[in-house]
């Protein structure tokens, strides 16, 4: 049986993750990482691809999501050598 973290994630993914792009398909990831590591969901504005303001659902950071994201970044030559992307909310 999945916990509420597993079963949001896998809800982001089939929900989102056949959107055609990959910037779309790194948000996916983003958004599953955030929920795994314990992010509170948060209201986002995004601007659509007329220039039209949208508000959205996403989730934010916690501790947890940003030393993820450092050890993710982390490689042999030093703490910037990977960068993360959040990708773009579809």
């Amino acid at each position: 049986m999945c916990d509420v973290k597993n079963t949001e994630a896998l809800n982001i993914i089939k929900s989102y993750g056949s959107i055609d792009g990959g910037h779309h398909k790194q948000w996916v990831l983003d958004q599953v990482v955030r929920i795994l590591t314990g992010c509170p969901m948060i209201e986002k504005t995004g601007v659509d691809c007329n220039g039209k303001p949208y508000t959205f659902e996403s989730y934010g950071e916690s501790k947890e999501y940003k030393n993820w994201v450092a050890d993710h970044n982390n490689g042999d030559e030093g703490p910037n050598t990977y960068e993360w992307s959040e990708g773009v909310a579809p």
